[in-house]
């Protein structure tokens, strides 16, 4: 699978797949199909500390940092462009990072880690994803759902307090909702961000952008042309730009809010987005 580093940032390729997307920027528009009951309330294990878990969670990265490249440029012709600037940043980002990204592909959380390598993120979820079929994964993937109710908010952060006490990466998607191989990048929650600033991390962000699809075209667009789809699924790129850190010459809120705008810009600049429709502004 190709890694190289960044040089030229292409133009930006738009896919035509006629997907209708709502004029909300924020919907949920991935069909969910309930499976399971879950109830994220004050009593739900944010963090899954038992043994049986922690060995699911190794073997899951295990997959992801090995196989997930490899199938990925199979199935997508996703490559990785910028591990270089991982290497330049290390002492940097030795004490943790908050990765962001746009949500645009199903397996876009498998990118990023595929792209930062060897770091066990977690991240926020919307809490209906874990009364879906993705439960299991997304629960091994780090994925901590986000509750209702103020008893049930204080143990989530409880649960990101210890996973920052103890380094680990988080990951966070502050367009908040995914649209599959949308062109844009849309508005971002600064949730996030005051996260971000909370811990004190540095703002690595990354962004899923698309080429045009070509010979050989990827395995999941050969079975479209031989079914008569002649709507072909792009080829995946992810781009890692430079760290991002706070202002220390701010206030909190002021921090956040221009962290969101140098953020939200730098992916879209990453993404190769020449006129981007929306503004960083999501709340």
């Amino acid at each position: 699978m190709p890694v190289k580093k960044v040089a030229r940032i292409n133009e930006q390729y738009i896919p035509d797949l006629d997907i209708k997307y709502p004029e909300n920027p924020d919907d949920h528009i991935v069909d969910i199909k309930a499976v399971h009951d879950v109830n994220v309330d004050e009593k739900y294990p944010f963090l899954d500390k038992t043994f049986s878990f922690k060995i699911k969670r190794f073997l899951g990265y295990l997959v992801i940092f090995t196989l997930v490249p490899i199938v990925g440029f199979i199935r997508f012709g996703f490559k990785i462009e910028g591990r270089n600037i991982l290497r330049k940043h290390k002492k940097l980002l030795k004490d943790g990072a908050m990765t962001v990204s746009n949500h645009v592909q199903r397996w876009d959380f498998m990118f990023v880690q595929a792209a930062v390598r060897c770091h066990f993120s977690y991240f926020p979820v919307w809490k209906e994803q874990l009364k879906s079929t993705d439960a299991g994964a997304i629960r091994v993937a780090g994925g901590i759902p986000i509750p209702e109710g103020i008893h049930a908010i204080k143990n989530f952060n409880k649960a990101f307090d210890e996973i920052h006490a103890k380094k680990k990466w988080i990951h966070a998607f502050p367009e908040s909702s995914r649209f599959d191989y949308f062109p844009s990048i849309r508005p971002f929650k600064k949730g996030v961000f005051t996260m971000a600033f909370r811990y004190s991390l540095p703002v690595l962000p990354l962004a899923i952008s698309w080429r045009k699809p070509r010979f050989p075209y990827g395995f999941d667009n050969l079975l479209r042309l031989l079914s008569g789809n002649k709507k072909l699924l792009p080829m995946i790129t992810i781009r890692i730009g430079e760290p991002l850190q706070f202002d220390a010459d701010l206030d909190r809120k002021q921090a956040v809010l221009k962290m969101r705008k140098d953020c939200h810009e730098e992916i879209v600049r990453l993404a190769g987005i020449k006129a981007n429709p929306y503004t960083p502004e999501g709340d």
